[in-house]
Order: C-alpha cells, then structure tokens, then sequence
C-alpha cells in the first residue's frame, strides 16, 4: 500500500513537532563533511574522481512513474527490442509494447487505481463463501478456512471502522479548506485561515488545530497532500465494502484468484496516480547537476517502470509478476516501496524473490510507517520465506531525518533489531512528481530509494560484487549512532539505534566507497 501522506497524522492527532526546513538535496550530503545525516554520495563521487561507472537498471515497482517529467525523461528505461506502438511483442518477452516497463494493474477496459485492502478482499471471500453455511457440518480444509475467517472478522471489522473514522476525519478537513477559499476568494493560507469566520463550533475547532499545524508546515502542501490523502481514504473506505475482485477482471481481465498467471496487464506506466512512483523515481536517480528541481543520488541509472502498487494493498501475484519482469529485462536493482500485513499467496511471492536471488539482483523494501516493531509484527513482502529460509540480496530501510539528535529516526517509522537491515533519508524528502513538479515527501517509502540509488552506485562502479555483497558492504559501512533517540509511535521511550535495526546505523555511500577501494584501511 502506498502510504497515507504522513502530514496529514499531524492534523489528526496534532503532535507535530517543529523542525527547520531541511537543506536542498539532504539526502545526497554527508554527515561528517555536512553535518547532515544524508546519503554521503556526493562525497563519494569525489572520492571516486572520475572513474566510469558501467549504467544500472533500477526498477521501480509502484503506482506509476510519469516517464515525461523534466528531471526523469532521460534517464527512463528503453526496452531495445521492442518497436513503440506496433501492437506487436517484438522482443517475445510476453509484454506487447512494453517501451518503458510493464502495468500489472491496467486492461483493455482501462486502469486500477484504488483497491481494497488485503484484509478486506480475504474477508469478502469468505463471507461469501460461509455466510449461510453450518460450520458444525465442515470438515478438513474448509473447517481450517472458516477458523480462519472467525479470526480475521473481527480483525476486518474494526479495521474498517478506523477507516469510515480516518474517511470522516478528512471529509471535514477537506470541506473546511474549501470554505476558507471561499470566504478568501480562492487563497489558502495562514492568513486566509485567521480570517476565516467559522459559523459552527466544529469548524472554529478545526481552525484552531489548523492553525497550529500551518505554523508548522506549508500551506500550500498541506493543502496538496489533503487532496490526495481525502481521495486516497475516502475511496479506500468505499473498496473496502465491495466486492473488487470482479472489478479488477473487469479492468484488467486476469483471473484475480489464480496466483499462478503470469501474462496481464497493459503498457501504461504512468497510469492514473503517478505522484508515488515519480517521487521514489527522482530520489533515485533525477537527473544531477541540470539546473532543475533536485539531484538524484544515482548518475549512472535507467529507471525500470513496473506498476504493480494501486491505493490500497498490492496483490501477491503482482508482485510476483513485477519481480520477474523486472529481473528477466536486465534490472540488477529493485526498489518496493510498498507493503501490507496480510500476504494469502506469499509462496508466489517467495519464489519470484528466490528467482531474482538466482540471477543476483537486489531487492530493497521500506519498512513500512505506522511505528512498528517488525520483530513483532512482520509485514510482506519479506525476506523470510515461508520455507524458513532467509534470503542475502535484500535490504529492508526503515526512515530518518536529517538533523542528529533523539527525534533522528522518522517517528512514524517501523524497525526491529532483527528485521530491518539500517536507516536511510526518508523524512522531508523533496522530489519529482508529475507535470514537472516537485514536493517534500515524508515515509519509508523515501528511505527505500535513498538506499536503492546508493546500492546502484555501488553496482555501477564496483560491478564485480553480487547482490549479497552489496548489501554486506552497505551493513558494514554503515554511520554508527551511540546516542540513544526516539522509538518511532513511544513518545517516552528511547534506545540505541543498534536496537532499532540490524547494522546499528544510517546508509552511507562515501564509506562504502573507501571501504571497496581500501581507503577505510589508511
């Protein structure tokens, strides 16, 4: 699932904590030579004084990337083999016309773009499935199948009041911004909210919390990421209720309960909501030192669109199908920047992540951001298998910021001392979106490409090491933090970082880099 806009939990629960505007392009710079707890890559690009890097094929599955944004277009993937618009699948890879990647979300009938969640879809199977029938006379699997949907209604049930609450609470915020543009002839801002005249008690409440957060953050961004957190929610709560695996073979044709089909889909990549793709796309690899928008991490990178992820949870069978896809058009790195708590077909999804193993390519996960211990509560996709075993050419990334101290580590980051490998940038992260565009960011969702650009800097100019290697030199190399910080969701608990993730640290690409050069030994 792509997340909810984390600005909008400031509104909600009004915890917001002020914080200075972060530097231009944070997440490149480097916390010995900038005070800055960036990714260090520009120190590394010094480092490496001008050797050539061989180009690395990130994939990035997600909503959708627009291919056409100023800082993305030239460095989006071409598939060599295929003639643009011939209706023909001329490299015979399966895909007809996949010039730039694959949609694993869109049919002749058009494009998905919201879905329930995975817990929804289980519970509307089965309510269908046992809602008239006596479970004293079930034997076998299907007594097994009903334990399982005793277990996972009530889990639905409350999971869905939270979202008609979640959906209310943004109605009346959305309904609010639009009556302060009413009253100021079309402005929202501080000023217009102060002016604003409320004419009932729940509006002059919500103007007072507004207030507070738009002293804060940006008006204008505010206002951005309610349009799309309302929509997101609003919509979310709807599909929810319904029954969308019949949308979904409408749309896109496929059999939504045949985890095994591989062949689906259309060539838009772009698709209806390209914001979270395009975001992820520019921290990865937006082009450097063009006088536009921002610096990607990565010089030597083709992005790889693969759309996989809708509002709302990822199918396992996507997810499956984007791996390979990815992996058999040359991506030697994949960025996922989604995930959820339920996986009902996780074994197509393990042997897709064992295939990409087989053919040395890195997968790099976000952790996830609702300020979890993911020792204790696993999301999937995952790097443990279903079989026990625990793949090496992965990385899990949970979120920070840019400034040391004890708020370092994003608070509505998920972590775990087993679980997640180490942090990267992922808070107020400013980057692409579409129509040329740019805005700050705030997730998981921002660590994970942070970490996928560093992987491909490594995988450019030190091609010789295999996936499992990179990500043992990233572990190695990591910036160590002593002090204790904030656990992400505790307001009162502190600890190491070395007990919030595996390494004990930040991603960093200019130690990385002296590491593999030997420079770390002088």
């Amino acid at each position: 699932m792509k997340r909810i806009p984390i600005l909008l939990y400031l509104f909600i629960s009004t915890l917001a904590i002020a914080q200075k505007k972060a530097p231009d392009n944070w997440q490149t710079l480097d916390p010995k030579a900038d005070k800055v707890y960036g990714t260090g890559v520009e120190q590394a690009y010094k480092t490496l004084d001008g050797k050539a890097p061989q180009t690395v094929i990130v994939a990035v599955i997600d909503g959708g990337t627009d291919v056409d944004h100023e800082d993305l277009k030239d460095i989006i993937w071409t598939n060599p083999g295929e003639i643009a618009d011939n209706g023909i699948d001329d490299d015979k890879n399966g895909y007809i016309d996949d010039i730039h990647g694959w949609s694993f979300l869109g049919g002749k009938n058009g494009d998905i773009n919201y879905e329930a969640t995975e817990l929804a879809r289980m519970y509307m199977r089965m309510n269908k499935k046992f809602k008239d029938v006596d479970p004293s006379k079930l034997s076998g699997d299907e007594a097994k199948e009903y334990k399982e949907f005793e277990k996972i209604k009530p889990e639905y049930m409350k999971a869905q009041a939270e979202s008609d609450t979640q959906a209310a609470q943004f109605s009346l915020l959305s309904d609010f911004i639009t009556k302060v543009k009413k009253q100021s002839g079309g402005e929202f801002s501080k000023s217009a909210v102060k002016a604003f005249v409320a004419d009932n008690p729940q509006d002059e409440m919500i103007k007072k919390r507004m207030k507070l957060i738009l002293s804060l953050v940006n008006a204008k961004e505010l206002d951005q990421q309610v349009t799309q957190g309302a929509g997101m929610i609003i919509n979310m709560a709807k599909y929810n209720r319904m029954n969308v695996d019949s949308v979904r073979q409408y749309i896109v044709g496929d059999d939504p309960n045949n985890p095994n089909e591989r062949f689906y889909g259309n060539n838009h990549v772009k698709g209806p909501d390209a914001l979270h793709g395009s975001h992820v796309a520019g921290i990865i690899a937006a082009i450097r030192n063009n006088s536009l928008g921002i610096n990607g991490i990565a010089a030597n990178v083709k992005i790889m669109v693969v759309r996989a992820v809708p509002n709302g949870d990822e199918r396992d069978k996507d997810v499956a199908n984007a791996i390979r896809y990815a992996v058999d058009n040359g991506a030697k790195v994949i960025n996922m920047s989604f995930g959820k708590y339920y996986s009902p077909d996780k074994k197509v999804v393990d042997e897709a992540v064992q295939y990409a193993l087989s053919k040395d390519v890195l997968l790099i996960h976000a952790a996830g951001n609702e300020s979890k211990d993911k020792d204790v509560e696993q999301s999937y996709p995952a790097r443990e298998l279903a079989s026990g075993t625990t793949v090496p050419n992965w990385i899990e990334v949970g979120a920070s910021g840019y400034k040391k101290g004890k708020t370092i580590i994003g608070n509505f980051s998920n972590y775990g001392k087993t679980k997640v490998d180490l942090f990267a940038p992922g808070v107020d992260i400013y980057s692409t979106v579409p129509d040329n565009k740019y805005v700050n960011e705030s997730g998981t969702s921002m660590a994970s490409p942070s970490t996928a650009g560093v992987a491909a800097v490594i995988r450019g100019y030190f091609p010789e090491l295999k996936a499992n290697e990179v990500r043992e030199v990233l572990m190695k190399t990591v910036v160590p933090y002593k002090k204790k910080v904030k656990v992400p969701g505790k307001r009162k608990t502190k600890a190491k970082v070395s007990e919030l993730c595996i390494s004990g640290g930040f991603v960093n690409t200019n130690n990385a880099v002296r590491e593999l050069l030997g420079l770390n030994k002088k």
